[in-house]
């Protein structure tokens, strides 16, 4: 409930306790967790720093050291801050792609079952609950994990992120060339 003054009436409390119950307008982007409050690993910088400055958090205000006119793009965070959706998201993907290149060419029973079991509990883990949900979804959608070897993990790898790219309305990549860009480096030689 807001500070009220001391001599304020029972209607004046009333309209108080009735402003602090009603939900406040977050800024577009912005992902409500489980739990109600805006998820910050859920939600962009742009979209967590439009929150902070309209004043729309959860009890907890929100402190950056960078304001919020300043930064508008993960770039522009500071390093030791929280990832934002997109921070998480390449992180995550950089993760996953490089396992697939180092998943060996022919993959034991063992460590096919293991990577199964690591892709289950990730969309399980995942901090981003929303995009959680949803990569457990495409999983179950006739979209298992390929584990069999290297080029078939590396192959479901690829179409996995390219199914979450077409939802975020990005351009697919081809996958043809997954190996070149998580493996080997471009023939061009330009990652040495």
């Amino acid at each position: 409930m807001p500070p009220q003054p001391l001599d304020a009436t029972p209607e004046q409390k009333a309209q108080a306790d009735e402003e602090d119950k009603s939900p406040k307008q977050l800024p577009k982007g912005v992902v409500l967790g489980p739990d109600g409050k805006p998820c910050r690993s859920c939600t962009s910088v742009s979209s967590w720093f439009a929150m902070a400055k309209q004043g729309t958090t959860t009890p907890s205000k929100i402190s950056t050291t960078t304001p919020p006119a300043q930064a508008t793009s993960a770039l522009d965070m500071p390093a030791d801050c929280p990832p934002d959706v997109e921070q998480l998201g390449r992180s995550a993907w950089t993760l996953l792609h490089t396992m697939a290149a180092s998943y060996p060419e022919k993959a034991s029973a063992e460590q096919q079952k293991e990577t199964r079991t690591f892709m289950q509990l990730f969309g399980k883990m995942y901090p981003c609950w929303v995009c959680a949900d949803d990569f457990r979804a495409w999983m179950k959608d006739g979209n298992e994990p390929r584990v069999s070897s290297r080029d078939d993990f590396g192959q479901w790898m690829c179409e996995a992120h390219n199914a979450v790219n077409v939802k975020l309305g990005k351009k697919s990549f081809d996958c043809k060339k997954w190996e070149e860009r998580w493996r080997t480096g471009w023939k061009d030689g330009r990652c040495g």
